[in-house]
């Protein structure tokens, strides 16, 4: 016998609870605000915004909503499929510890992760102390007088230096040198970004630049094989020559190391991600960029500065903002703006917490392991290629190479190829004692005994050369010399939240393609080891699980946008429209028609438009928007029809910056479209 109004079985199962929760708007909270806007219902009011032009006409291939519980579930199962090696690969990627505190009260706090992107100063004076600590951080660590609040990564951070040093530089060619000691994916972004603005990437070795005109170069500090190289004599003859140095510095390594600033560099770019931040399979990760102070007004990314309010009282702000897309639009020269907040925040808080004492205990363990490390490969009879190391040594293993490499997979450890017959070992400080008697054992020859760290550490000094030990304070800052307990710490990190507006006290009446509406389910895996402490350039077969995330983010993407490809792009919507702008230019030239090089884009899209265009070489042409915001579609067809004979996009902000999605969306795509 059924009781009466009895629920359905679905209705019961509720697996659509998360828009609700999420959302968190009732039915009475509905009707309140379709009253206010004059709406019947919710379908009446979407009818009214997206005009049925443009309406989708069939639903998506997708899955059925679930549960939050039976995600999580789902995702567990994912994780699974990675498998957590410990990894020794490095190159830009290592493993590490975040300090707890850090943990638990900046990435999984809604305090921080749910925050507004910092362009409204008032509501944002907590993230902008915790920013310039970033920015005091970098300065401190390379000697250079100023950085931004953090870049996207290490690689494209090197693409916007070689940039900036084409437009600050007084060099006439066109050259840009790479060292060959360059991190390999850097290399490559470098030569993406290159090829539109006709730049000649050239590795080489040092001597080969200094025969040779170019504007700028890039150098590794330490090596991708590990050397650590006095470059001070080389920097001040290639300077004199004319061009621009760039160097690409470790962080933690400088707590060791001269630093770039004082080796003559003119920018310093890198990572920061070995400052408590997981590998993630490489990313998000807040890389960095500091410079010499001339060059301020053309440095991409934000900067934020300290001013006095009307009270008299300290006041952050962002900073020199004349450099930027909202107010350069077609003449800016970089897409970068927020960058990577949360992670820099974090990197921020690592340094504070462990201050230069600490940070210098951890680079000089790390520096200690790894020369332990190479004197015991060097007594069982194994050659190095350099020297000197901080954190990397390359080791000659010859016809043992691939069964080297064999024995570490079995116990589920990953060396680097960096050829056929050497091996590369980066340390970190997750490294122990019992990680140096493992990697030992992979060496071992014959009958051979294993070295004894106990017998080593007495005797081996760090290998790095005595002309390059820092001198230097670094981190001198009281923020950086009191909150090491975590006590002391957790009240500073809840001082700061208390100076900002995010969702875990308010709705943010701000739009922005920059809305942060994370939920906590979602947030929850991203500290899952089998996801966090996966190296990006592991064996596929270890990351299997992020392959299927991969696989299906992409396949619902294509669901939703109607593309039959998808390409994932770094952490910001700017990097994606580059992508897109390069996917147009690289069409037009499979047709023979490279010439095309007009972007027609409405004065009212976003600021980071026109910039993505002209990073692709394009040329820019703004067309005109009505009293409401529209597209004027006359002033479009115009244009249209002027520059036809070049003509390669239009690039529009859908809805648009006033929050509209234009009826006339559809006659605009098929205005412009080159015929086939």
């Amino acid at each position: 016998m059924t009781m009466p109004n009895t629920p359905i079985l679905s209705d019961l199962e509720n697996r659509s609870e998360f828009i609700a929760r999420h959302i968190g708007v009732s039915a009475a909270d509905e009707a309140v605000m379709l009253q206010a806007v004059g709406a019947a219902s919710r379908q009446a009011l979407m009818n009214e915004i997206v005009p049925p032009s443009i309406a989708r006409s069939r639903a998506m291939d997708i899955p059925a909503a679930i549960t939050e519980a039976a995600a999580l579930t789902e995702l567990k199962a994912i994780a699974a499929k990675n498998q957590v090696f410990k990894s020794y690969i490095g190159q830009g990627y290592y493993g590490t510890h975040t300090p707890g505190v850090i943990l638990r009260n900046i990435l999984e706090n809604p305090a921080w992760y749910t925050a507004y992107t910092p362009y409204q100063a008032e509501i944002s004076q907590g993230r902008m102390e915790a920013l310039v600590n970033f920015q005091t951080m970098v300065t401190d660590l390379t000697a250079m007088p100023m950085a931004n609040a953090s870049m996207l990564d290490e690689a494209t951070a090197a693409a916007e230096a070689m940039t900036l040093a084409l437009r600050a530089g007084k060099s006439k060619s066109n050259v840009f040198f790479v060292d060959e000691e360059v991190l390999p994916q850097t290399l490559e972004v470098i030569k993406t970004r290159a090829e539109p603005l006709g730049l000649s990437v050239k590795v080489c070795r040092g001597d080969e630049a200094l025969k040779h005109d170019s504007f700028a170069v890039l150098l590794q500090y330490p090596g991708t094989s590990g050397v650590v190289r006095d470059d001070r004599e080389w920097i001040a003859a290639y300077k004199d020559k004319g061009g621009i140095v760039i160097m690409a510095a470790d962080l933690l390594a400088l707590t060791l190391l001269a630093p770039p600033g004082e080796l003559g560099a003119d920018i310093a770019i890198g990572s920061t991600q070995r400052f408590g931040i997981p590998m993630g399979n490489g990313g998000p990760h807040a890389a960095y960029m500091a410079c010499r102070d001339e060059f301020k007004r053309s440095m991409p990314g934000r900067l934020v500065g300290v001013s006095v309010d009307a009270h008299g009282n300290p006041a952050y702000r962002l900073a020199l903002q004349t450099r930027e897309q909202h107010i350069r639009r077609e003449k800016a020269t970089s897409n970068i703006c927020t960058a990577q907040v949360l992670p820099a925040v974090m990197a921020s808080m690592y340094a504070v917490y462990h201050g230069p004492a600490g940070l210098t205990r951890i680079a000089q363990r790390v520096a200690r392991f790894t020369a332990i490390l190479a004197r015991g490969l060097q007594q069982m009879g194994y050659t190095l290629t350099h020297s000197s190391a901080f954190d990397t040594v390359t080791v000659n293993t010859g016809v043992a190479t691939k069964e080297i490499v064999a024995c570490a997979i079995a116990a589920r450890a990953n060396l680097r190829f960096s050829s056929q017959d050497t091996l590369s070992i980066s340390l970190d400080e997750t490294c122990t004692r019992d990680d140096i008697a493992q990697l030992w054992s992979f060496f071992v020859q014959g009958g051979q005994l294993l070295p004894q760290v106990a017998a080593l550490q007495a005797s081996v000094v760090p290998w790095l050369p005595a002309a390059l030990l820092r001198t230097s304070s670094f981190l001198t800052h009281p923020v950086f010399n009191t909150h090491h307990s975590e006590t002391s710490m957790l009240r500073y990190i809840r001082r700061l939240s208390d100076f900002d507006l995010a969702l875990d006290r308010s709705m943010i009446p701000l739009g922005s393609c920059t809305m942060k509406l994370n939920a906590t389910s979602e947030m929850i895996p991203i500290t899952w080891p089998e996801f966090a402490h996966i190296h990006p350039f592991a064996p596929a077969s270890q990351r299997a699980g992020y392959a299927q995330l991969d696989q299906q983010l992409r396949a619902w993407l294509c669901q939703a946008t109607g593309y039959a490809g998808i390409s994932l792009q770094p952490n910001a919507g700017s990097q994606g429209e580059y992508a897109g702008m390069l996917a147009i230019r690289a069409f037009h030239a499979s047709r023979g028609e490279s010439h095309r090089n007009i972007c027609l884009i409405p004065s009212s899209a976003h600021g980071t438009n026109p910039a993505s265009a002209t990073m692709v070489g394009m040329k820019v042409v703004v067309t005109a928007c009505d009293a409401q915001g529209n597209v004027d579609m006359a002033d479009l067809k115009a244009k249209c029809e002027q520059h036809s004979a070049n003509l390669a996009a239009i690039m529009i902000t859908y809805p648009s910056t006033h929050g509209v999605f234009e009826y006339t969306a559809t006659a605009l795509a098929c205005m412009w479209m080159v015929p086939t």
